[in-house]
């Protein structure tokens, strides 16, 4: 059966815009190796022109050189189109790439969508005012017992503040009065020791030196005492 009807080929890929762009990046190589050459070659004939006389010899230059400008300006022709054609498939890659970004984009965002949607579900707004208003009924029990702890068990109930403000201002008074002397009340002054040998009015302690009438100094021997007279020492 292969005989008869052969077998059927495989299709190769169609080419990418890149192997389309490199293919006639290419061609356009080789026609400006050829404008080159013949750039080259009518810079000699122009050189040949310019040496030779008027007649038949310049103007069979004149035709060669004839001919090979129109062959420049038909790969000239040719090289613009080519230009042209890699312009547009640059433009179409341009655009491919841009769609494949886009695809890439919306990929990652759709992954990203999940992954949210998945932590949405594990915290609820709900939740959250649940737990706020719980947090400031907690903080207004805090607060209730402090309040509680700081009260003063001794305080009446009943205590007038305007009486309160008299005595205030009363005692303010009297501390102004006790400051008047030297400036600091009363109840901050040292308190001075009272002077017992004024108050018992004792006698001075004796010196250990008998009373001299004459005035005269009597004299100490070496241990501070009174000098025994030497006629006493003799009797």
């Amino acid at each position: 059966m292969r005989r008869v009807f052969g077998v059927k080929k495989d299709k190769e890929p169609p080419p990418s815009v890149q192997d389309a762009s490199d293919r006639i990046n290419k061609r356009g190589d080789n026609v400006d190796e050829k404008i080159k050459k013949l750039d080259a070659e009518l810079a000699r004939y122009k050189e040949q022109i310019k040496k030779t006389r008027p007649g038949p010899a310049q103007e069979a230059v004149k035709a060669r050189a004839m001919r090979v400008l129109k062959q420049k300006k038909m790969y000239e022709g040719q090289r613009d189109m080519l230009y042209n054609q890699t312009f547009n498939l640059d433009q179409v890659s341009f655009a491919a790439e841009g769609i494949k970004d886009a695809q890439q984009t919306m990929s990652a965002l759709k992954s990203a969508n999940k992954e949210l949607k998945g932590m949405m579900k594990t915290v609820k707004i709900q939740d959250i005012d649940n737990l706020q208003d719980e947090m400031m009924d907690l903080m207004d029990v805090s607060n209730e017992i402090q309040e509680s702890l700081g009260r003063s068990y001794n305080v009446p109930d009943d205590i007038d503040e305007d009486d309160l403000m008299g005595e205030l201002d009363a005692l303010e008074a009297d501390m102004g009065f006790e400051t008047e002397g030297d400036g600091v009340p009363s109840y901050l002054q040292p308190d001075k020791e009272p002077d017992l040998e004024a108050e018992l009015n004792l006698p001075s302690a004796p010196t250990g030196q008998a009373p001299n009438p004459a005035g005269r100094v009597q004299a100490e021997d070496e241990l501070g005492l009174p000098a025994v007279p030497r006629a006493f020492l003799r009797g």
